[in-house]
């Protein structure tokens, strides 16, 4: 028995695979989770409100994607440690279970490699080769860093050259303003209100014409007044209708995905299965699709 063993680990060694690396190449592909770095929004006026991501709607796909036999890489701006949004953790995200609620809280504090995401630049240096899709969560943090990295902007615009999957809910959708040539002078003109900056920051955008949805006006103004205390500097579709989406949104607190082309996009939340089965299933058409021949 122990000379079987032994000579099963001399193998695996021979062929320069461990048996963590072995499991790993049963891997579906990888996707890379993008996070936000930022702890605060910064509201009107100057004030500071705690946010982070929203629990479900980052454990609700990661979750999928695990199941499905996907392999999650974490990374933000930073590589900084980040959490959720403390407002996220309560029943009304999980179907008004608190048994769901702490179940996916475990699932989250036992995700290691969270407490250690990999930097954006990182990622980008490395290309994405390696990754068959990415998703951005929501929560009100993306809207302070994620919209404006240019290293995520670079990411985004190889995922949308190649074609592979981009998934990204709530106000995951922001940080597609990124990808524009000056995402910086984008957000400046925003917050300012200059529309003649506005449109002329928005051109080259690869995400023109695209139609998409985003955390809408409506549920952004509930959310000014029960949950921030405060009005955000811009409102996340006002920003991705001036840089050039088709933005459509559903009623308030309803349900809602968005798929074109290559980009799957959800409203808010309560979006959070609809997305991640739509997104799963676009993965799995995007890695069962046949390579094509080689040329003779």
């Amino acid at each position: 028995m122990l000379r079987g063993i032994i000579t099963l680990l001399l193998a695996v060694t021979i062929c320069g695979l461990s048996p963590q690396a072995s499991a790993q190449s049963h891997s579906r592909g990888r996707v890379l989770v993008v996070l936000s770095s930022a702890h605060t929004l910064t509201l009107r006026g100057g004030q500071q409100h705690p946010t982070g991501f929203f629990l479900n709607e980052f454990s609700v796909p990661v979750e999928a994607l695990i199941k499905a036999g996907y392999e999650p890489v974490f990374a933000d701006p930073q590589g900084n440690a980040v959490t959720w949004d403390a407002h996220s953790a309560a029943p009304r995200y999980f179907g008004g279970s608190e048994k769901a609620l702490q179940d996916t809280i475990h699932f989250v504090e036992g995700l290691d490699a969270l407490r250690h995401p990999r930097t954006l630049a990182s990622i980008r240096a490395e290309g994405i080769g390696a990754y068959v899709g990415i998703v951005v969560p929501g929560g009100h943090a993306p809207l302070e860093d994620l919209m404006t990295d240019p290293d995520l902007g670079m990411i985004l615009r190889a995922f949308h050259d190649a074609g592979k999957t981009t998934g990204l809910i709530c106000h995951g959708p922001v940080a597609l303003t990124s990808s524009l040539p000056d995402a910086k002078g984008f957000r400046a003109a925003l917050v300012a209100g200059n529309a003649a900056d506005i449109h002329r920051l928005a051109a080259g955008w690869p995400y023109a014409g695209y139609r998409m949805t985003v955390f809408s006006t409506p549920e952004e103004q509930v959310s000014e007044t029960h949950l921030l205390n405060g009005k955000v500097l811009f409102y996340p579709a006002t920003a991705l209708t001036d840089a050039g989406a088709k933005v459509e949104e559903a009623g308030i607190w309803t349900p809602h995905v968005v798929t074109d082309r290559e980009l799957i996009t959800a409203q808010q939340p309560f979006s959070d299965k609809l997305f991640s089965i739509a997104l799963v299933k676009a993965l799995d058409r995007q890695t069962d699709r046949p390579s094509a021949p080689s040329p003779r």
